[in-house]
């Protein structure tokens, strides 16, 4: 397979995985790690190119949860104020690769058992107190820009199991908790890398037509449960081969 062929062939994956998170209110930063790690990317690639596909999904998919009437200010704000500078950080911080890749493949791990979790809807919602929303939102963000991933795979089951808000509510706060992160942890990892690799534009149309559809179709009219069950599977691969390389 020529370099042409496999890098349509990649583009066509990270559509896929776009088309797939955003449906459930996700950007798809885990899922484009591991689809660019099984195609062989490097790890210093890898973590800023999530990222830039990530800011992009999750500005189209915040937006569609947001004009479906799903958002809510006053439950995202407590979580993002921390969030943001400690994502900041933990983009700037660059560990050493053996350690980086445990990290990411643990996440990996835990995003797969977030999607086969299918919680019931919560029907009265209790809000969090605004002390434990912000540690919690610090934590994740550090966590976030660490590992190049937007932390929704973090908040969003903590979210449903704390029982803190509905299903599509809680995709609509993800999807903008990814965005703040995202966008400030890829502002961290340029700070100490100056990088940026060219190859992310490449893969930008690609995310975004997946994104945009997703988004449309996850925020009005999809059952996610089938989505999360064949996410968890390439989530658990990827994990894995990090883990066990």
């Amino acid at each position: 397979m020529t370099a042409f062929e496999t890098t349509l062939l990649l583009s066509g994956c990270i559509a896929i995985v776009a088309f797939l998170y955003s449906s459930v209110g996700h950007a798809g930063a885990s899922g484009y790690i591991a689809v660019m790690t099984l195609f062989g990317l490097g790890m210093a690639e890898v973590k800023p190119a999530a990222l830039t596909l990530n800011i992009l999904v999750a500005s189209v998919t915040a937006w569609q949860f947001w004009r479906a009437g799903h958002f809510s200010w006053r439950l995202f704000v407590p979580f993002a104020l921390p969030a943001i500078p400690m994502a900041f950080l933990g983009g700037y911080l660059n560990l050493p690769i053996a350690v980086l890749k445990i990290l990411v493949g643990i996440v990996l791990l835990v995003s797969a058992m977030r999607f086969v979790y299918d919680p019931s809807e919560v029907e009265n919602p209790q809000r969090p107190r605004s002390w434990l929303a912000m540690i919690s939102g610090g934590l994740i963000g550090l966590l976030s820009g660490i590992t190049g991933t937007g932390g929704g795979i973090f908040l969003s089951p903590i979210m449903l199991l704390m029982k803190w808000a509905r299903t599509k509510e809680t995709a609509a706060i993800s999807a903008m908790f990814i965005l703040v992160n995202s966008t400030s942890g890829l502002a961290g990892n340029v700070s100490a890398t100056k990088h940026l690799p060219q190859t992310v534009w490449l893969f930008l149309a690609a995310s975004m037509l997946g994104g945009v559809l997703g988004s449309y179709l996850g925020s009005r009219h999809f059952s996610t449960g089938c989505i999360k069950k064949l996410l968890a599977g390439v989530l658990t691969i990827a994990g894995l081969k990090l883990l066990l390389q």
